[in-house]
């Protein structure tokens, strides 16, 4: 791939990552109430995710989901559904407070609950998958397809879409302790859960 070609791929997929939307929330969500770890966590394993379905795309599942509007409107509701779950358990959970190796506890459950969701949130959206069958059809021709390319165009997803969350999941945190929105956590996450309900609300009016 010639670099004029990976730089124009890279510029997109920058673009894409910063686009507001479900996983832009969930890194802030894990940011900003359980610190920058559990924020970086959701932000590495999104990352996977969204690489996972470049590398399906490379292998032409999206065609295959895209040949199938079944499984896709499927997939798009459980998507939906995911997101009303996430605003439910926000808006219904109570803040507690801990210490010792509860503490110690809390923050693995932190950490690993980020991952989950971070994960998740990514590969339940279909519409990456077709996105990345759009996006690779212009940078590749099947026939001259090797495996360094497909890996260097998988990995360039992978990177792009980790390094802005990781710094978003930063900036956030830092952002927290600096005005101390802590205090403000009840208020946060409220506003955490009902965008959270609102977007799978647009997942659903979007599949109608």
């Amino acid at each position: 791939m010639e670099l004029s070609a990976w730089l124009s791929l890279a510029l997109i997929c920058t673009l894409g990552a910063m686009s507001p939307g479900p996983s832009l929330a969930v890194v802030l969500k894990h940011s900003m109430n359980s610190g920058p770890a559990a924020g970086i966590s959701a932000s590495i394993a999104h990352a996977f995710g969204v690489g996972s379905y470049a590398a399906l795309s490379v292998l032409g599942l999206a065609s295959l989901i895209a040949q199938f509007p079944t499984v896709y409107t499927l997939l798009l509701y459980f998507g939906a559904a995911y997101l009303a779950y996430l605003g439910f358990k926000i808006l219904t959970s109570k803040p507690s407070e801990s210490n010792g190796n509860e503490a110690i506890d809390k923050a693995t459950t932190d950490w690993v609950s980020a991952a989950r969701e971070g994960f998740t949130v990514a590969f339940v959206n279909p519409k990456t998958a077709i996105f990345f069958v759009a996006l690779f059809s212009q940078f590749i021709d099947p026939e001259t397809m090797t495996f360094t390319l497909a890996f260097l165009m998988c990995f360039t997803v992978f990177i792009i879409d980790a390094i802005w969350f990781v710094f978003v999941s930063v900036a956030a945190s830092s952002a927290t302790k600096r005005f101390n929105l802590g205090s403000k956590q009840g208020v946060i996450s409220k506003v955490l859960g009902i965008a959270f309900l609102l977007l799978a609300l647009r997942v659903l009016y979007q599949t109608v």
